[in-house]
């Protein structure tokens, strides 16, 4: 499971420029649920190959009883409960402020581990100026430029000292003779309890509110039609005493770790609702992490012929992205819609898994070529010559040849058409990669 990072601070100390460093992006995920005022942002970050969750938020006044500041501190609480590590970003030219203090002292009530991360300390490495930051008794202060990238890697390497390494899963892992890691993910009131309740022909998910499975997905191993699954849970588990506000049942941070962690992904969307811009972002995480997905609008039931209609247009333009995954029409409640949902994950799981002999392959591609040629960039037209698989879940087609840096993603995009269209692949991701054979006389006299 990817451990969780927290960005906290003061305003104005760079939090958000260091998040986006981390993130590569400034497309994050954000918790937009009706009636919070600021929102945590949460992104998928690597560094040096090692993979988190990051999450971003916003100024941090601990005591505050202003309305909207103690809104973002609600939300900045709720990110350290999440976290296995808390960055605590500081301003290196402004120095230590008492809202500085307010934060450390709250930070060291809270357990977790915690590191100074002191901002704008371009060419400050060793200034005398960063003493002052040990005062808040939080160990050594790391200086870093977020604007400029200095001291990330670092900071990074602290925040996970002593972590293993997550290893890389076999690809024989994935096999049939594993359970298929199913994870449900969804917003609030979606209908996931129902569902998974109907699954299991009994109220379970009840029993899961225990101590310490505030930050742990649920895995529930079961069994449908001769197929082993490993169901995750997402369900907003949270620790008795742990409690927020009832807006913050849900957390995101345990919807990203368990789709990091699955093989197939349903998302599950409310029929009543259409498809929101929470859904748009879980639905945009799955696609990054490859991960194979079934959409199933749950509550058709309760919904007429016209809301339909909209629904169908909506998923068509806001999840366009996931014009590969199948859509399921379903009634949790009702127990409608279930047999061809299962059928549904099931192909998308051996989508996912599917073996590719480059033979194959290599024919489909040199087919693809033969019927449309990539176009010619300057004196040069890229020549592909073979391709093979470069990985699963999601699959991985990598090709080979000279001047495929200059392959346009349309061109891609063409390639994985027709690579889909002859293997039949359904609710899987697909990446096609380029690797171009290097002149081994280019460097001789």
């Amino acid at each position: 499971m990817k451990p969780v990072l927290a960005i906290v601070g003061r305003p104005n100390v760079g939090k958000s420029t260091l998040f986006n460093r981390l993130t590569h992006s400034r497309d994050a995920i954000v918790a937009d649920f009706a009636g919070l005022t600021r929102d945590r942002h949460y992104g998928d970050a690597k560094v040096d190959g090692r993979e988190f969750i990051v999450v971003d938020t916003g100024g941090f006044e601990p005591d505050t009883t202003d309305g909207i500041l103690r809104e973002m501190a609600k939300q900045t609480r709720q990110a350290v409960a999440e976290a296995d590590v808390v960055v605590f970003v500081l301003d290196a030219r402004s120095g230590l402020s008492g809202q500085d203090h307010e934060i450390a002292r709250y930070l060291r009530s809270t357990a977790r581990r915690v590191l100074l991360a002191v901002n704008k300390a371009e060419g400050m490495n060793d200034s005398p100026r960063l003493a002052e930051f040990h005062e808040l008794g939080l160990g050594e202060p790391h200086p870093i430029s977020a604007a400029h990238g200095q001291g990330i890697r670092s900071l990074i390497e602290a925040a996970f000292e002593g972590e293993p390494e997550p290893e890389a899963e076999p690809l024989e892992e994935l096999g049939a003779d594993k359970p298929i890691r199913l994870a449900v993910a969804g917003r609030p009131n979606v209908g996931k309890s129902t569902l998974i309740n109907t699954w299991l022909g009994e109220e379970r998910l009840v029993a899961f509110d225990q101590p310490g499975t505030t930050r742990d997905a649920i895995h529930v191993p079961f069994e449908h039609h001769g197929k082993r699954f490993d169901l995750i849970d997402t369900a907003g588990l949270r620790r008795k005493g742990k409690v927020f506000e009832t807006i913050e049942k849900f957390s995101v941070v345990k919807t990203l770790q368990a789709i990091a962690d699955a093989n197939v992904v349903l998302l599950l969307l409310d029929a009543t609702q259409g498809v929101t811009d929470q859904d748009a972002h879980i639905a945009g995480y799955i696609l990054e992490s490859g991960r194979a997905v079934v959409l199933a609008v749950n509550k058709w039931d309760a919904v007429d012929a016209y809301q339909r209609e909209t629904l169908e247009r909506s998923i068509v333009q806001r999840l366009a992205f996931l014009k590969f995954a199948p859509v399921q029409r379903i009634s949790a409640k009702k127990r409608q819609g279930l047999g061809p949902l299962w059928k549904a994950i099931a192909d998308a799981h051996a989508s996912a898994v599917k073996k590719m002999p480059t033979p194959v392959l290599t024919r489909l591609l040199l087919d693809a070529v033969q019927h449309q040629a990539p176009k010619r960039a300057g004196n040069f037209r890229p020549k592909l010559r073979y391709a093979h698989q470069g990985g699963m879940n999601p699959p991985i087609v990598v090709i080979h040849g000279n001047s495929l840096e200059h392959v346009t993603d349309a061109y891609k995009r063409y390639l994985e058409g027709r690579f889909r269209e002859h293997f039949k692949l359904v609710g899987t991701p697909m990446r096609v990669e380029m690797r171009s054979s290097k002149n081994p006389f280019v460097d001789r006299a």
